[in-house]
């Protein structure tokens, strides 16, 4: 099971559907587009924040079930992430610091409770996309999400740089699996074939050191 790390406008959707069709597997999606509680999170995430981390936490894990089947899975977002976001919610005032202390322990609780498989333990192989933040607020705008936009709500430059920074630190200290780390500036996999071609060469090259291919 490869699982895809990164912020808000990585590219972790469109490299899951690259790796999906390059290696011949499943894609497993986290639930943006057809999300209820995800437009009402942005209107008052005070209000909606913990609930959306349920919600993810609830699909997430049923995906993780299906994709621990198989070897080469691919989900384009690791529910190691999960904490990191709900705490910087917690950080900014937008969830409470008790919200933040009950997910973790919920979120621990669940992934001792996750079937006795490997992979649905631990991922083959964890593929973060760090981007700078001006990219990621490009990329933002671009896909057009309305709930998502600075100009609608300027309190969200400071939570999208923030979240960028931490994922610097986050992917430091991950350890749950091998990792590896795809700069999304220098290869623009999404928008150039060249690079993406790239990309799969390096994962490939990855999967080899590690045996799974």
């Amino acid at each position: 099971m490869i699982v895809l790390a990164g912020t808000i406008g990585a590219g972790k959707t469109s490299l899951t559907q690259m790796l999906a069709e390059h290696l011949g597997t499943k894609a497993y999606y986290e639930s943006v587009d057809d999300n209820p509680i995800l437009p009402l999170f942005y209107q008052d995430p005070q209000k909606y924040g913990f609930l959306l981390q349920i919600y993810f936490l609830n699909r997430r894990l049923d995906e993780i079930k299906e994709a621990a089947q198989h070897k080469l899975s691919v989900l384009d977002r690791s529910i190691f992430e999960d904490n990191l976001l709900f705490r910087l919610n917690a950080d900014l005032g937008r969830a409470t610091g008790t919200e933040a202390d009950i997910y973790s322990s919920l979120l621990g609780n669940m992934l001792e409770e996750l079937p006795n498989q490997p992979l649905a333990k631990k991922p083959s192989l964890l593929i973060h996309i760090k981007v700078s933040f001006p990219t990621m607020l490009e990329r933002i705008k671009k896909r057009g999400r309305a709930y998502e936009q600075i100009d609608a709500d300027p309190s969200l430059y400071q939570y999208y740089e923030e979240l960028n920074q931490r994922y610097v630190d986050w992917y430091t200290h991950y350890d749950e699996s091998p990792k590896m780390m795809i700069d999304g500036d220098k290869y623009n996999f999404v928008e150039s074939p060249a690079a993406a071609k790239q990309v799969l060469a390096m994962v490939d090259q990855k999967l080899t050191e590690l045996n799974l291919k």
